[in-house]
């Protein structure tokens, strides 16, 4: 054990040797020039958000319709719900878990209370693939819906929304949305139909998001679709649905939230992405960070400090779900526009290959390595190895994490900052490293083979990165204590 440890140790203490070639040790980002006169890189962000309604049992007003709306004919200005939409059939949305559980029930509820026509799809696949999501587009286009009800965790609402994409083009082909460069990445021009998501877990932020994640299969890797197009009309954050999350549900969920904020926050800044749009319509979803979801990462860091072990150890702390359900809205707004970067890049393989490891409270027929897991195993290797480029951000973050940074130095952000993470998931009984879940040094070249299409993120990282250094991030999280 001491041995491993010391490998460990020693893999970590390379990376962030490793990062310093950069020059003077740089205290700001350095992937490319601050000042760049050439066009090349962007001089703009944009902040898109669904709206958003947070309230214990708000699930009931999914099929209202407010008596002082009732004579209206447009409510474009207004968060609207089922009947304010005019929705006549409605398509709901889950997996076969939730469907006898009492999320699904409220909203069931609801719609037969205020008359709305709906039918069920409840076969969305946990950790869906293009398989599952082409079964749920051909059941959207068939019941020529005109509007949708996600409930469920972000497998739910990114299969909802790339239903919703494809039944509103039905010409298109599946890869025409597609991330480049494992599709064509076309913008979406079409008008999709009125979206309700309604999360059961805290982690994806899905609901305030345009983004669909996948599995394709062909290639065992993950991608997915990023468009504004795709975010929910309306994101319905219940927190009385949190209670109903197994622990290792909950823990796996709140890591999501956590490497999103701790992404989002370190990611190359907007000013430094490239390439700078020729029209708006291409500036992508994810933009780099910026001075508007720097604010929403920071934030949702410090609910996940005070309240994630506790949401975890105790199903009945409705303090500490609730606060977590809203985190996961607000690191869903920071990364929503700001984007990731490698961890959630090499996360995509880790469960794209999964062999036969099956995550505990999982009630799944198929392998998995859940998504929150996956990115956070790498996340002591990652923030090791991007520190340098931002290390004033890294020794915040691991401050708000609940590190003592009085006497830090800034050429050891990284390791402070992975220190912390490896507490919080020894304290959380997390698998002890990529090793843990079924992988070995064998398996690193598949994987970094995997991380290599994830260019949507990966670019975002504020240090640019070799297949070498990949590697070197792989083999480090193989063990973690």
């Amino acid at each position: 054990m001491a041995a491993v440890r010391h490998r460990v140790a020693r893999l970590l203490q390379e990376l962030q040797r490793a990062s310093c070639r950069c020059p003077a040790h740089s205290h700001v980002y350095s992937q490319a020039p601050k000042n760049d006169t050439s066009g090349t890189t962007d001089y703009a962000f944009e902040m898109a958000v669904s709206s958003i309604r947070y309230g214990e049992n708000v699930t009931k007003e999914v099929g209202m319709r407010g008596e002082e709306d009732k004579m209206r004919k447009s409510f474009q200005d207004v968060p609207q719900d089922l009947q304010n939409m005019g929705a006549g059939r409605v398509c709901v949305m889950t997996d076969k878990n939730l469907s006898t559980l009492p999320p699904v029930k409220a909203v069931l509820d609801s719609l037969a209370k205020n008359g709305v026509c709906f039918k069920m799809y409840d076969t969305v696949r946990v950790e869906p693939t293009d398989s599952s999501f082409m079964d749920a587009i051909h059941f959207a286009k068939k019941g020529e819906f005109d509007a949708y009800v996600a409930v469920g965790g972000g497998s739910v609402i990114d299969t909802c929304k790339a239903a919703n994409l494809y039944a509103s083009s039905p010409e298109a082909e599946f890869l025409d949305y597609v991330n480049a460069p494992i599709g064509k990445g076309k913008p979406v021009y079409v008008t999709l139909k009125p979206l309700i998501a309604v999360p059961t877990t805290a982690g994806t932020g899905s609901e305030t998001t345009g983004i669909a994640v996948f599995d394709y299969e062909k290639l065992k890797a993950k991608t997915g679709i990023a468009s504004r197009v795709l975010k929910p009309t309306l994101g319905l954050i219940d927190p009385v649905h949190t209670l109903h999350m197994p622990e290792r549900v909950a823990a796996n969920s709140g890591f999501d939230v956590l490497c999103h904020a701790l992404e989002s926050y370190t990611a190359l800044p907007y000013t430094m992405r490239s390439p700078c749009p020729t029209n708006p319509i291409n500036r992508p979803a994810y933009q780099g960070s910026n001075p508007i979801s720097d604010v929403w990462a920071k934030h949702a860091l410090h609910i996940v400090a005070k309240y994630l072990k506790r949401a975890v150890k105790n199903s009945d702390d409705r303090e500490a779900r609730f606060s977590m359900h809203l985190a996961s809205a607000f690191a869903g707004i920071g990364f929503g526009n700001a984007g990731v970067h490698l961890c959630h890049g090499m996360s995509y393989p880790i469960s794209g290959l999964v062999k036969t490891f099956k995550a505990k409270d999982y009630l799944v027929d198929h392998p998995i390595v859940p998504h929150g897991l996956s990115v956070v195993l790498t996340s002591p290797a990652v923030f090791t190895f991007t520190a340098s480029m931002c290390p004033e951000r890294h020794l915040e973050a691991a401050e708000i994490l609940g590190a003592d940074i009085r006497t830090a130095k800034l050429k050891d952000a990284g390791l402070i900052l992975a220190d912390v993470l490896r507490k919080l998931l020894f304290e959380l009984n997390v698998d002890d490293g990529l090793a843990a879940v079924g992988y070995s040094k064998a398996d690193i070249p598949a994987l970094v083979k995997g991380t290599l299409p994830q260019e949507r993120v990966t670019k975002l990282s504020p240090r640019s990165h070799t297949e070498e250094d990949l590697a070197s991030l792989f083999e480090a999280s193989m063990k973690l204590y």
